[in-house]
């Protein structure tokens, strides 16, 4: 497993900014998936964004125009930049990887998917 760790979640007024950063910690070969998905109570996880490693994005309708996804794949970090946010994204945000290729006691290791956490979003009207 390979651990994701986000931040920058908290909380804003309706039309504020914030931005999301998570890192995958470990010897990290490739990713080749990195996205964010949000998920409130009593409803499914849903995604947010997805980039892929050739920087081919992906976005959920309610925010597109307004969220902006990027990854950094030399620091295996992945970031979303949240504008004109409304208090329907209030949420916790997930971080999510696909396809790791890493290294574990000098063994090539491969992990389908990992998830962080999760950090809050809060929206206030």
């Amino acid at each position: 497993q390979v651990p994701l760790v986000e931040s920058g979640g908290g909380s804003v007024q309706a039309g504020g900014s914030l931005r999301l950063s998570c890192a995958a910690f470990g010897t990290i070969i490739s990713i080749n998936t990195m996205g964010w998905y949000r998920q409130t109570p009593g409803k499914q996880r849903e995604l947010v964004a997805v980039v892929t490693g050739r920087s081919r994005t992906n976005y959920a309708d309610s925010v597109k125009g307004r969220f902006t996804i990027s990854r950094d794949s030399a620091k295996n970090m992945v970031y979303l930049q949240m504008n004109s946010l409304k208090p329907e994204d209030t949420a916790v945000y997930y971080c999510n990887a696909e396809g790791i290729t890493y290294k574990f006691s000098d063994r090539y290791s491969y992990s389908p998917e990992s998830w962080g956490q999760g950090t809050q979003v809060t929206v206030s009207s």
